[in-house]
């Protein structure tokens, strides 16, 4: 079985981070090993959160899993909250990367335009030196904008200004980029990659739901890693994490008795394995 080392937040009720990687890559038939880096008493959306910082409990993890010679088949971060733990990811990476694993980073910092509270342009160029050592790195638009230093292009964008984003981002050092949010045609939306050993580009969209949700990014990247995990390739793995987040806010939308948590992934789960087992 294959093992995925996840490095993000946890929130005790609210449908993000490792709320919904663990159950995800476990759903997709790989281990999920986790470095919780923060604990909430539920997501950021709600009001009057309590938060505990886990920073200080980073390194004696890792230690112990290089006394154990604990290995993993990919590493793949979200959330970050500080620049300490960035340098402590930075880390991580050179301790646990070998030839045959996978780096992958979301790099949660931002959406429409603007960093999340306690971001800064500083820590988004820090970020964007992190995703030198990744194979796959999966900003949003903003997100891109900001570790470039470039300003945010909104919904006035060509397919040829998405490419150069995609360009200078394999330039950072990612082997692949993807820019996720993409639309290039009204009434669709999807991610565009760029491979940045072949030079070959990669579009796919699904329709626009009218409907936004806390946690679909966390969603999305994890279905990602647990594919490309299961021996998927780069663009395969999009497909399978763009139609499994589209479900998952299809299923949501019908819902009447919905709660404001985020997306129902888990009515979706039966969905996603039967499309990585098709």
């Amino acid at each position: 079985m294959k093992r995925i080392l996840t490095i993000q937040d946890i929130s005790c009720v609210g449908k993000c981070s490792l709320t919904v990687a663990l159950p995800i890559i476990s759903a997709m038939g790989v281990e999920a090993a986790v470095i919780p880096t923060a604990v909430l008493s539920t997501h950021t959306m709600f009001s009057g959160f309590t938060f505990h910082d886990l920073t200080g409990e980073i390194t004696p993890i890792t230690e112990h899993w290089k006394k154990e010679k604990i290995d993993f088949d990919a590493i793949y971060t979200g959330y970050l909250g500080s620049f300490e733990q960035l340098a402590l990811v930075d880390n991580i990476f050179d301790d646990f990367k070998t030839n045959d694993n996978l780096i992958i980073i979301d790099p949660v910092m931002g959406d429409a335009g603007k960093l999340y509270k306690g971001f800064s342009q500083e820590f988004a160029f820090s970020m964007a030196k992190l995703c030198g050592k990744a194979d796959v790195i999966l900003p949003n638009l903003t997100e891109a904008a900001y570790m470039l230093g470039e300003d945010y292009i909104g919904a006035s964008y060509t397919e040829s200004d998405i490419k150069v984003l995609l360009q200078r981002l394999c330039a950072l050092g990612a082997k692949t980029a993807v820019i996720t949010g993409v639309s290039l045609e009204e009434g669709r939306v999807g991610v565009m990659a760029l491979d940045g050993k072949s030079g070959e580009y990669f579009y796919y969209d699904r329709e626009h739901l009218p409907a936004a949700y806390h946690g679909t990014g966390d969603i999305y990247a994890s279905t990602f890693t647990g594919a490309v995990s299961r021996g998927y390739t780069v663009n395969e793995s999009l497909k399978i994490a763009t139609d499994y987040t589209v479900e998952c806010i299809k299923l949501t939308l019908e819902d009447k008795n919905g709660r404001d948590y985020g997306v129902n992934f888990e009515q979706a789960i039966p969905f996603l394995v039967k499309r990585i087992g098709e």
